[in-house]
């Protein structure tokens, strides 16, 4: 028999893997947007994602539908802890939206500058507050014994989930400044390939600072590994691929570091269901409080008919998936119905 606990476990980090790097690279491009010179460059950058951006976030649609559906009880345990976050997080997608809607309906260099930092400003703080929401997650967050958050909106200001959140902006930037690269020529493909070291800079410093506060700080975080020998694949896997991503930018392989960074953040979410099995959400009050996959789970019958769902659902999302990508491919051309 299938443990259905462990398989929407499993599901659900497929959803937010799938979330990371698809919409990674769009929420990167949005962050390094306002450094691209000329409106004609700036419209080859928001192209490169125009056809992608709205269904990469299906997957984060679906990530919180699933959590619904099989996790009530920790869905509603983090929705009513993180409100005032989430609620900026709704608002910064929106604008994203709004941004890159927007934009090109007025032929006017004020109106498409503000659209842009808007879209920038948006993309940034959207991927800064993932971060956060993580590195809470990681930390545990104060649930009392009826499962309620116990707390405020600055109890979840700490500095580990400020920190990770400052990597999660770093990792998604350089992820987007090679998308971007993939997708331009000339001039410009030249001009990111140098955001491209700046951005692994940056975000160097932050996975590197990350990981020593998480290993000092959250020696918790490799118990399971006690147990699963093999997950120490998973760690090794991070650091080849973060060290690949310079060396692959040095010889002219973009395809390679892309492919590099995608793994990179494949490791980092199997390092964090790692790190939280069998917990959802880590109580810091008292780990007998935590909300695991048991406890917070939906009936039996709900999970297997989710299941059913979600097996006849995911092929279809890749397939969709597959088929843009597909139809998208190749350099950015701009032409009469172009952002």
């Amino acid at each position: 028999m299938i443990d259905l606990h462990i398989l929407w476990f499993l599901l659900i980090g497929v959803l937010m893997l799938g979330y990371a790097i698809l919409d990674g690279f769009d929420l990167g491009v949005g962050m390094i947007l306002p450094f691209v010179h000329g409106d004609r460059e700036r419209r080859i950058a928001l192209n490169a994602i125009g056809p992608l951006w709205d269904g990469n976030e299906v997957w984060l649609v679906t990530f919180g539908g699933a959590l619904f559906a099989v996790f009530p009880d920790a869905y509603a345990t983090i929705f009513s802890g993180f409100y005032m976050a989430f609620m900026l997080l709704l608002c910064a997608l929106i604008f994203r939206a709004v941004s890159i809607e927007f934009r090109s309906k007025v032929e006017d260099a004020r109106w498409r500058n503000f659209f842009d930092l808007a879209f920038c400003g948006a993309s940034t703080l959207a991927t800064f507050l993932f971060g956060v929401a993580t590195g809470n997650v990681l930390m545990g967050i104060p649930i009392g014994q009826d499962k309620e958050f116990v707390g405020n909106f600055w109890t979840l200001i700490r500095p580990y989930p400020i920190l990770v959140g400052l990597m999660a902006v770093m990792m998604f930037a350089l992820h987007g400044a090679i998308f971007l690269h993939l997708k331009t020529e000339g001039k410009l493909q030249v001009r990111i390939k140098n955001w491209m070291w700046t951005a692994f800079g940056l975000f160097l410093v932050t996975y590197l600072l990350t990981t020593m506060y998480t290993l000092i700080a959250l020696p918790q975080v490799t118990r399971n590994f006690l147990h699963l020998p093999l997950a120490w694949i998973a760690p090794v896997i991070n650091v080849l691929a973060v060290a690949n991503i310079p060396r692959a930018i040095h010889t002219g392989k973009p395809w390679q570091a892309f492919v590099s960074s995608c793994a990179n953040f494949t490791a980092f979410v199997f390092l964090l269901g790692m790190a939280l099995f069998p917990n959802l959400v880590p109580s810091s009050l008292n780990p007998a409080w935590s909300l695991t996959i048991y406890n917070a789970s939906s009936s039996p019958k709900t999970l297997l008919t989710a299941a059913i769902i979600a097996a006849i659902g995911m092929p279809l999302v890749l397939a969709y998936t597959t088929l843009i990508y597909r139809i998208f491919h190749g350099k950015v051309k701009l032409g009469e119905f172009s952002y």
